[in-house]
C-alpha cells in the first residue's frame, strides 16, 4: 500500500481512539515538563499521531495526503521504491519529531504545556513539495485565489516565525516554522539537483 495512505489511516485510528479514552491522550500527548522529567522522549514522535478534534485532523491530513503524493513518488523515482519510501518517512516522522525540539526547550518548565498533532511532519511534507512545484498554485485560506507555491511558502515561514514569538493562539507555530525548514534542508540535502532546479523555475516564473 502507499506509504502516506497508511500513514493517513493510522493517525486517523488514533486520533479517533484518543478521543474517547483520556488516559490514552495524556499518556502520547507532547508535554515538554514530562519529558525533561521522566524521559519519555517517545513523546516527540507520538503526539504527532494525536489531534484535538476532527477538523485538526482533516485539515493536516488532506494537505499530508496531497503533497504527500507528490513527494512520495519524486522520492520513488530517485531511489527506487525501498529507498524512496524510507525517505519518504524520515521526512514525515523525522518533521514530527525535530519540530518538537525547539518547543522543548521553550516549555521544559511549563507543567500545563500540552502539545498535539502532525503539524511539523505535514509542514515538512509540504515545503519538500514547494521544492518540487515551486509554481503550482496553493490555496491560503481565507483568500479563495491560489498563491505561487514558493510566494506562499516565503507567507507561512514569516506568519508562522511571528506567530511563534507571539505565542498568543494556543497554536505550536514554531512546529510549522521548523517543520517547514526541516523539509527544505533535508530535501535539500537527498537531492541536491532540486535546488537549482527550483531556481530555475522562479526565473521562468518572472520572464
Amino acid at each position: 500500500m502507499d506509504a502516506s495512505i497508511i500513514l493517513l489511516v493510522l493517525t486517523a485510528g488514533i486520533s479517533m481512539y484518543a478521543w474517547s479514552n483520556p488516559g490514552f491522550m495524556q499518556s502520547w500527548i507532547f508535554s515538554p515538563f514530562i519529558v525533561a522529567r521522566q524521559n519519555q522522549w517517545y513523546r516527540l514522535l507520538t503526539s504527532g499521531f494525536l489531534h484535538a478534534d476532527w477538523m485538526h485532523l482533516i485539515f493536516n491530513m488532506l494537505a499530508f495526503y496531497s503533497f504527500g503524493q507528490v513527494v512520495q513518488s519524486v522520492f520513488v523515482q530517485q531511489f527506487g521504491p525501498g529507498g524512496g519510501v524510507l525517505r519518504f518517512l524520515l521526512l514525515y516522522l523525522g518533521g514530527i519529531i525535530i519540530s518538537d525540539i525547539p518547543t522543548y526547550f521553550k516549555h521544559r518548565n511549563d507543567p500545563d504545556y500540552r502539545s498535539l498533532g502532525a503539524s511539523g511532519g505535514v509542514a515538512a511534507i509540504i515545503f519538500a513539495g514547494v521544492l518540487f512545484q515551486p509554481t503550482a498554485g496553493i490555496i491560503m485560506f481565507p483568500l479563495p485565489i491560489p498563491i505561487p507555491g514558493f510566494i506562499w511558502g516565503l507567507l507561512y515561514l514569516a506568519y508562522s516565525y511571528y506567530q511563534g514569538r507571539r505565542m498568543g493562539d494556543h497554536i505550536n507555530h514554531d512546529a510549522h516554522f521548523y517543520g517547514a525548514l526541516y523539509g527544505l534542508l533535508l530535501t535539500l540535502a537527498l537531492i541536491p539537483q532540486v535546488g537549482p532546479y527550483f531556481v530555475d523555475k522562479i526565473q521562468q516564473y518572472f520572464l
